[in-house]
C-alpha cells in the first residue's frame, strides 16, 4: 500500500517523468511528454549534510551545494537519483538558493532518458574504473566523432 501511494504522490508531483529500465543496466529517468529547452524538470532532494560528513559517508547520491554543504540524495522518494550520466547530456543541473534544479539543456522527447553530466571528479572516481556506459563515449569519457 506504501508503495501504492509513494507512486501515486510522484506521478502527481512530476507527471512529465517516469523511473524505467535503462540501456545504461539498471534504473534510468525518463520523458513522459516532450520538455522544451531551458524548461525545469525535477528537482534533486534529499538531507543537507556538511562537506565533512559528505566525504565521510562514501555515498553516491552527494551533490555538493558549497564548499560547507552537500545534498545527500541517496532516498528512494529523491527520484532525480534515477538520472544517468552521459558525456553529451540533454539536462544540467544548477544550484538555485541551496536546491538543485535539473533543467532541459535541449529539447527532449517523450520516452527519451533524461541524462547529466556527473562532472569530472564523479566520473574519474565512480564510473570511469567500470567504462562509461553512457553511449556517446569511448567508455572512458572521450566522445566518439560523428561519421
Amino acid at each position: 500500500m506504501l508503495v501504492w501511494f509513494f507512486m501515486e504522490y510522484i506521478k502527481t508531483k512530476y507527471p512529465n517523468v517516469k523511473v524505467k529500465r535503462s540501456g545504461h543496466g539498471g534504473l534510468g529517468l525518463f520523458a513522459e511528454e516532450l520538455i522544451e529547452k531551458n524548461r525545469d524538470i525535477i528537482e534533486y532532494v534529499g538531507e543537507i549534510i556538511t562537506a565533512k560528513e559528505a566525504d565521510e559517508s562514501k555515498g553516491k547520491y552527494l551533490f555538493e551545494l558549497n564548499s560547507k554543504f552537500t545534498l545527500d540524495g541517496k532516498s528512494r522518494t529523491n527520484i532525480a537519483r534515477y538520472i544517468n550520466h552521459s558525456c553529451l547530456p540533454n539536462a544540467e543541473a544548477d544550484v538555485i538558493k541551496m536546491k538543485i534544479i535539473i533543467s532541459a539543456k535541449r529539447t527532449i522527447l517523450s520516452s527519451e532518458e533524461i541524462t547529466y553530466d556527473y562532472g569530472k571528479e564523479y566520473f574519474d572516481e565512480f564510473i570511469k574504473p567500470h567504462g562509461c556506459k553512457c553511449g556517446f563515449c569511448d567508455g572512458q569519457g572521450k566522445i566518439r566523432s560523428k561519421k
